[in-house]
């Protein structure tokens, strides 16, 4: 009798086993935190949290154009429907992001200094980066970044990256990639000028993704064509901005 309660007990104990085992026996510790990490759909850039938002960079001719949405998500509710989430940073430098409001906002700021202590862009981009990257303070706040001026745009990440697209299209947050799609099939039909490219990609992206509105927000630098003379300057930008509700 007590070996069939002692044979009844191991056998209890090792069903109770299978029922807890996350994944099937067998597989390495890797796959496991593989199978865990696939449940996750906010999963990112490098393993950082994808925010609730849509950014979108278009270059295209003498236009570069930046829009958001204005939808502000916390979990499932809607706590904002028209946050500013595309800035102005100085003349000619326009910056959107992705992310947590407070930390972008703390990046803004130490992204403006850059630009006053390096004029270039791209040389107070990655300034930026490395601070990003380095500072044990920064380190810690999670956003993406879009930088735009007359002659470059670029990605910037909390790991210290400075990404430059090869076609002028840059999408970040939730619905960057519905975005980023869209722009990118729009972005050689004659006709369409970068405004119209974007509006068009951002409209597709909000009808995908929930946690896009129709809100817009919207920055443009307007390039202004080549002179004949080289007495005119060229490559002055031109700063417009417009919000759009459709």
């Amino acid at each position: 009798a007590f070996r069939v309660k002692f044979m009844n007990s191991l056998g209890m104990l090792a069903r109770l086993q299978t029922r807890a085992r996350p994944v099937k026996p067998g597989l390495p510790q890797s796959a496991v935190q593989y199978s865990r990490r696939s449940c996750d759909h906010s999963m990112g850039w490098y393993g950082q949290q994808l925010r609730a938002t849509t950014i979108l960079s278009v270059r295209k001719d003498d236009k570069v154009f930046v829009i958001g949405d204005g939808q502000v998500s916390l979990g499932s509710q809607i706590i904002k429907p028209n946050a500013r989430k595309v800035r102005i940073l100085k003349e000619g430098v326009i910056a959107g992001f992705a992310g947590a409001t407070a930390d972008a906002m703390t990046l803004f700021e130490r992204l403006e200094n850059k630009l006053q202590e390096h004029p270039e862009t791209m040389r107070a981009c990655v300034e930026m980066a490395k601070a990003w990257r380095m500072d044990k303070y920064l380190r810690r706040l999670e956003a993406v970044m879009i930088v735009a001026d007359a002659n470059v745009s670029l990605t910037l990440t909390g790991n210290g990256d400075v990404l430059e697209p090869i076609d002028g299209v840059i999408g970040i947050g939730s619905g960057g990639m519905f975005a980023t799609a869209a722009a990118r099939a729009l972005i050689d039909v004659e006709g369409l000028d970068a405004v119209a490219v974007g509006h068009k990609a951002m409209n597709i992206a909000a009808d995908l993704c929930v946690y896009t509105n129709k809100n817009f927000v919207t920055e443009l630098i307007q390039v202004e064509a080549k002179a004949a003379t080289e007495e005119t300057p060229t490559g002055t930008p031109v700063l417009g901005s417009e919000d759009t509700s459709s």
